[in-house]
């Protein structure tokens, strides 16, 4: 059975409350007010009345063969999406930078007349639609994400129900290289070189498993006052694309995509 740490269930339990009264703080400043969606292109994009678009931050869809499971979950999705968000006026949350490298307003997206379900990041994770994906310069709302991830997984709702987005251990990599994978496992030694650290989760670092954390990141981490060697001997869930550097490795590049596991898979 799947038991999200503490401090992740405590989350769980706080996001609801939190959102009912409006947007989430962790959302960060108001872009616009009352937009209106007129539809939700194939990649999961909103489409405003004002031609401008909107990527769903923290959000990874499915992506059916491309993550080696059936194109029809990505479909489940898109559907999920359009009847959530198609011809509905919502409030849109925005950091600087606001857009990505294609104009895409990334955005933190709420229905301001909805009290039940007022986010609909949330919404698409705790449907099981979605996976959450952190970016390094947009980790605020990191802990409600992961609660309403998690609930899902819980429950097996959505793509947690099929067996292709299970959570995977550290020997089950073979053949996923380029696939986006959550992974949990113990972290057996770590160790920095070059600036670079590394998380092994195998005896033979040439081989195994391993996570590792560019120099250029670990500002992130000594910022948050997290040193990558104290994960040394816990369980952690990694989420990223897996590459291949003498095995499998994900790199992770913020203290909010590690998660300290309290009660590991069996």
């Amino acid at each position: 059975m799947r038991i999200v740490s503490t401090a992740i269930m405590l989350a769980m339990l706080a996001a609801v409350p939190a959102c009912a009264a409006g947007l989430a703080p962790c959302a960060g400043p108001v872009e616009a007010k009352n937009v209106h969606v007129i539809r939700v292109e194939k990649n999961g994009d909103l489409v405003l009345a004002d031609g401008r678009a909107v990527r769903l931050e923290g959000l990874l869809l499915p992506a059916g063969s491309r993550d080696h499971a059936p194109d029809y979950l990505a479909g489940q999705a898109i559907a999920a999406l359009g009847d959530l968000a198609s011809n509905r006026d919502v409030t849109l949350a925005v950091f600087v930078p606001k857009e990505d490298r294609y104009g895409r307003l990334r955005a933190q997206v709420f229905f301001p007349q909805t009290k039940d379900e007022p986010w609909l990041q949330v919404a698409m994770l705790r449907r099981g639609f979605a996976r959450v994906s952190i970016a390094p310069d947009r980790r605020e709302c990191a802990s409600e994400l992961y609660a309403a991830e998690a609930y899902a997984r819980k429950k097996r709702f959505g793509i947690w129900g099929t067996g292709f987005y299970d959570v995977l251990t550290p020997d089950q990599l073979d053949g996923t290289v380029g696939t986006f994978q959550i992974v949990e496992g113990k972290v057996l030694s770590t160790g920095i070189k070059n600036g670079r650290a590394f998380l092994d989760f195998g005896r033979d670092w040439r081989r195994d498993f391993k996570v590792t954390i560019a120099p250029d990141d670990m500002r992130r981490f000594r910022d948050t006052g997290v040193d990558p060697r104290t994960y040394e001997g816990l369980t952690i869930r990694v989420r990223g694309f897996v590459d291949e550097f003498g095995g499998p490795e994900i790199e992770v590049a913020s203290p909010e995509a590690v998660e300290v596991v309290q009660t590991p898979l069996q």
